[in-house]
């Protein structure tokens, strides 16, 4: 079954004068969130950008794909802590994201734990959608 989540933005003004405001339409789960060319370029102060909403989907996304990974080959993970950086350069555009991940995998060696989370940098549905990115990993036990 297809699941089709919905956010929508309401900008107003010009790139760099400008200020739009971010709503979570499928959920409501996230109150609306401001968003402007400073926040996203120069100090976030508070409001949010695309590459902040990119790092969170990446990173709880990445979550899923692991635990899921390590539980179907026996030994489900107990906790998973991951962090998404995501990188804008002006005029470039987003030039990579580097997710951490450390676990606590009971039953499972730090070179079984790099390899699951590996597997799950790859084929995450993010990771697929962001395949033009240069993703890179840091993965360890707890």
């Amino acid at each position: 079954m297809a699941a089709t989540r919905s956010a929508h933005t309401v900008w107003e003004g010009s790139l760099f004068k400008g200020s739009g405001v971010v709503a979570f339409d499928s959920s409501g789960a996230i109150a609306e969130q401001p968003v402007t060319w400073v926040s996203r370029a120069e100090e976030a102060n508070g409001k949010t950008s695309p590459e902040e909403l990119i790092a969170a989907a990446h990173s709880s996304c990445f979550s899923m794909a692991l635990s899921n990974g390590l539980d179907k080959a026996g030994t489900p993970p107990t906790k998973l802590t991951t962090s998404a950086d995501v990188t804008f350069v002006p005029g470039e555009g987003i030039t990579g994201i580097h997710l951490t991940v450390e676990g606590t995998v009971p039953g499972l060696d730090e070179a079984g734990f790099t390899a699951a989370a590996e597997d799950a940098k790859v084929n995450c549905p993010v990771s697929q959608a962001l395949k033009g990115t240069n993703i890179t990993l840091t993965a360890k036990l707890a």
